[in-house]
């Protein structure tokens, strides 16, 4: 029974040191990139043997992901991360089978885990109190039906609709960190951590958000922490017992610089997940909001008119590859009611980024908003406030649009709120 609780403690002990890679911090000292490019590659290279071997996730593993953390190789790399756990943890235990597990090593565990909760409540909580995550709904957006779109955005909108909402739930991320910071906060931290944690996994699992894999290792780290004072919470909360107060986090430094340096490291742990954050937020925020002058008024603009090479065609409404409106949104945004691939293609529209020349009278269209080159550009002209013509080549073919500027009222856009409601909406 001693040696499988040594297999266990040393199985976690491996698994949470592969998982949260505290090693990636060195990425923020200048010089010591290359420390963490040899682990990457290592990695990589062991992930790719067991899965050609025996893991078969996907014949091709994929390392991109591009905002998903729920691609093959991320769960080819967590089964590998759990095998080699096991087997390292067995070998470590027949090689030191009367080695006593030591009680800094306990520490490192714990607090490497109790940080990286910290860094993750306050990472995640601080961009919801300023409305950023989950931004409101664009004008494309609205304009979509809503059976085009995924689970996956449908929940972002409906997250980002209420920003009060957004607010409370990154207040409670942040809570969550405040005291886990605190030792003698640390057990109600992990409680009230748990239901904050557990809420995100459920709602990756049900909406199809691929984030799944990364909140469920969170939530692991929260059961961790309280199973390791599980007789604890149960003779408090069950049994009405007296207990202890948790020790699991505390060690007592015998040296005066070690004791400063846990207080120096502590604060600048502070001063960068927490102050750092802040401030990119405040940044980002200000971007977010900052009044913009487009020469293109926002909106959604309806095709009167459409020639191609000069000869006058009707819109065909069954037609998926025509381009049946324009919308030209803030940030320089804009989509069409397309299903042409030259542009990025999704919920059955097809979006594009765009910059206008004053001088020239031109709008250029590009696909993102890195590209240094255009799709292509047109001329524009402004008949009246409502009216815009557009004319240019396009696929070879010179293209002739006439938009009106069609004034449209969302009504989700309004965000009504109604203490007194005499019938449901």
């Amino acid at each position: 029974m001693k040696h499988i609780k040594k297999i266990f403690f040393r199985f976690f002990f491996l698994y949470f040191f592969l998982t949260i890679t505290p090693w990636f911090w060195l990425t923020y000292v200048p010089g010591l990139n290359y420390v963490t490019d040899f682990y990457t590659k290592g990695i990589q290279w062991i992930v790719f043997k067991c899965n050609d071997w025996f893991l078969h996730v996907k014949p091709k593993l994929n390392t991109e992901g591009y905002g998903s953390g729920d691609t093959s190789y991320a769960w080819a790399e967590f089964y590998t991360f759990i095998i080699l756990s096991l087997v390292i943890a067995i070998i470590w235990t027949i090689l030191n089978k009367k080695e006593k597990e030591s009680r800094s090593l306990e520490y490192w565990l714990h607090n490497l885990i109790r940080y990286n909760l910290i860094m993750v409540a306050f990472s995640y909580g601080i961009i919801k109190l300023f409305g950023l995550q989950m931004p409101f709904p664009n004008l494309s957006q609205l304009a979509t039906p809503l059976g085009e779109f995924l689970p996956m955005r449908f929940s972002w909108m409906f997250i980002g609709y209420s920003q009060p909402y957004q607010f409370f739930s990154g207040l409670m991320e942040v809570i969550v960190g405040l005291l886990l910071l605190y030792r003698r906060t640390i057990p109600l931290g992990l409680i009230v951590g748990l239901g904050v944690f557990v809420n995100v996994f459920a709602m990756n699992m049900c909406y199809d958000i691929p984030v799944k894999l990364y909140s469920m290792q969170i939530v692991i780290c929260c059961f961790f922490l309280l199973a390791i004072d599980s007789r604890k919470y149960l003779n408090f909360f069950i049994l009405n017992k007296p207990t202890i107060p948790t020790t699991g986090y505390n060690y007592h430094f015998t040296k005066r610089w070690q004791r400063v340096g846990r207080i120096v490291l502590k604060t600048a742990f502070i001063v960068l997940v927490v102050g750092l954050n802040i401030y990119e937020c405040i940044d980002w925020y200000g971007q977010m909001h900052k009044e913009e002058t487009s020469i293109i008024p926002q909106g959604v603009y309806n095709i009167k008119t459409f020639k191609k090479n000069n000869q006058l065609i009707a819109i065909d409404a069954t037609d998926t590859l025509a381009w049946k409106d324009f919308i030209f949104d803030k940030g320089k945004l804009g989509s069409i009611k397309t299903a042409d691939t030259t542009f990025w293609n999704k919920y059955g529209r097809a979006y594009f980024v765009y910059e206008t020349d004053k001088s020239k009278q031109m709008i250029n269209f590009k696909e993102g908003m890195s590209d240094s080159v255009p799709l292509f550009g047109m001329k524009y002209k402004f008949i009246n406030k409502k009216i815009l013509q557009l004319e240019g080549v396009f696929k070879k073919d010179t293209l002739f649009y006439e938009l009106v500027k069609h004034d449209k009222k969302f009504p989700l856009a309004e965000r009504q709120f109604h203490w007194i409601s005499e019938a449901n909406r």
